[in-house]
C-alpha cells in the first residue's frame, strides 16, 4: 500500500511541477533571450564599428534574412557555416543565432548541439561560452535527467559565474521536479534576498516560492 500511495504523491507532485513550468518556463526563457539579443548587438556593433570581416557581416546578414523569412533550417545551415569560417566576434553570435532558428524549426535536439559547441569554443570569451551553456540546459530542460541537468548547471551556478542567477533559478525547478522541496525552497529564498540578483529573477523566485510555500 505504501507504494501506492508513493506513486500517487509522485503524480501529484509531477503535475504541481507541469503546472509551474507552464506558469514561469516562458518568463524564464524569456529573460534569457532578452539577454542573448543584447549580446548579440553589442558583439554585431563591435564588428561593425571596427570594420573587420566585411564579408563575414554580409553573410550573417543574408542568413539573418532567411530566418526573417521563415526559412529556418536553411538560417541555421548559414550561420553554422559562418560559426566555422569565423575568427571575429561573428562566430559566437552564428552560433547563437544558429541554434535559434533550430529551436524555431521545431528542432530542439539540434540547437542544444549547436549551443554546446559554443560552450566548449575556446576562441570564445569566457561570457559567451557560459552563455551557451545556459542556453543548452534551457532546452535540455524538459528532456533530461534531474541529473543531467545537474551537471549541465553545476558550473553555471558559481559564484564567479556570470549567469549564476538565472541559472540558479533553473536550478531551483529542477530541484523542485525531482521533489526536493526543501531545498528548491532554499534557493529560491536566496534569490530574492540576494540584492545583486535582477529584478526580474528576484521577482520570479518571490512567485515561485509563493507557489510551492505549501509544500514539502
Amino acid at each position: 500500500m505504501s507504494d501506492i500511495f508513493r506513486e500517487v504523491d509522485e503524480d501529484l507532485r509531477q503535475e504541481r511541477y507541469v503546472k509551474l513550468w507552464s506558469r514561469f518556463g516562458k518568463y524564464v526563457i524569456g529573460a534569457i533571450v532578452a539577454i542573448v539579443v543584447v549580446a548579440a548587438v553589442v558583439i554585431a556593433w563591435q564588428n561593425i564599428v571596427e570594420g573587420r570581416r566585411q564579408a563575414e557581416g554580409e553573410r550573417f546578414a543574408e542568413a539573418l534574412d532567411m530566418a526573417r523569412q521563415g526559412a529556418a533550417e536553411q538560417a541555421a545551415t548559414a550561420f553554422n557555416r559562418l560559426a566555422e569560417d569565423s575568427g571575429s566576434g561573428y562566430r559566437a553570435l552564428a552560433r547563437l543565432q544558429a541554434a535559434a532558428a533550430l529551436v524555431r524549426a521545431g528542432n530542439t535536439a539540434e540547437a542544444v548541439t549547436v549551443y554546446d559547441q559554443l560552450a566548449t569554443d575556446g576562441a570564445v570569451d569566457r561570457i559567451l561560452r557560459d552563455l551557451g551553456a545556459l542556453l543548452a540546459a534551457m532546452h535540455s530542460f524538459d528532456n533530461a535527467s534531474n541529473d543531467e541537468m545537474a551537471q549541465r548547471l553545476g558550473p553555471l551556478v558559481l559564484d564567479s559565474n556570470a549567469w549564476r542567477y538565472s541559472a540558479r533559478e533553473m536550478q531551483a525547478l529542477v530541484l523542485y521536479r525531482g521533489g526536493d522541496v526543501v531545498q528548491a525552497r532554499t534557493l529560491l529564498e536566496a534569490l530574492v534576498d540576494d540584492s545583486e540578483a535582477p529584478n526580474g529573477i528576484r521577482t520570479r523566485a518571490a512567485e515561485l516560492l509563493g507557489a510551492i510555500g505549501g509544500e514539502g
